[in-house]
């Protein structure tokens, strides 16, 4: 009895061990940082991009490997540490945003550019489907020469591919400024509740427009 005793805890301990294991390997594989090419933060780079509502900005980088964060928040305004509701009112000068750290040996700005695109109306200025206001303008926020020049281009290619037909581009391009993290409630909004997202997404127009533009390139 004492030798069956023995051997069911032997088991059970190594039943335990096995499934942390597991589970730590599964952690790594979604831990970006696991990966070797995204170990050294030498590596790392930031986008600033402003392509109206945060919370739908989000999903579309956070998709792509090589991205190790996007954090939604403000930027482009006079005020030092913005509020939601200060922001909102259109009077402090920020856009919503999304800072974006990606590891550059894995993905390239261009890509990250090529994502922005296909994500945003660039042709309403002060306005992003159902959302009116300065805080809702299109920007790509470059942090060196070589993203306004990769930026620059990308507009110039979009501008003539003829896809907004009679409608001029006018999407900001302009240098980086301080990066305020939005409120915890806003980040991962799109996970954590999810519904009410899907419901915004569908009814402020933005998945119609993308559709009719992009078509199944979206």
């Amino acid at each position: 009895m004492k030798k069956v005793l023995f051997f069911v805890v032997i088991l059970a301990i190594v039943t335990g061990a096995g499934y942390v294991f597991l589970k730590n390997q599964e952690h790594r594989k979604e831990d970006p940082m696991s990966n070797s090419k995204q170990a050294n933060p030498e590596n790392f780079q930031k986008a600033t991009f402003a392509g109206g509502c945060f919370w739908c900005m989000e999903p579309p980088y956070e998709k792509l490997q090589g991205v190790v964060s996007v954090v939604s928040g403000y930027t482009g305004g006079a005020k030092k540490n913005p509020t939601y509701e200060e922001v909102s009112s259109g009077m402090t000068g920020h856009a919503e945003a999304v800072e974006v750290l990606y590891d550059s040996t894995v993905i390239n700005y261009q890509e990250l550019l090529h994502v922005f695109w296909r994500n945003i109306d660039p042709t309403t200025p002060n306005k992003q489907f159902a959302d009116v206001g300065s805080q809702y303008r299109t920007a790509i926020f470059y942090h060196d020469e070589e993203q306004k020049r990769l930026a620059l281009a990308s507009k110039e290619a979009q501008e003539k591919s003829g896809r907004y037909k009679e409608y001029p581009i006018v999407t900001e391009i302009v240098p980086a400024s301080e990066f305020y993290p939005a409120e915890d409630y806003h980040q991962d909004y799109y996970k954590k509740n999810a519904l009410h997202y899907k419901l915004y997404r569908t009814g402020s127009g933005r998945e119609a427009y993308l559709e009719k533009v992009w078509g199944k390139q979206k």
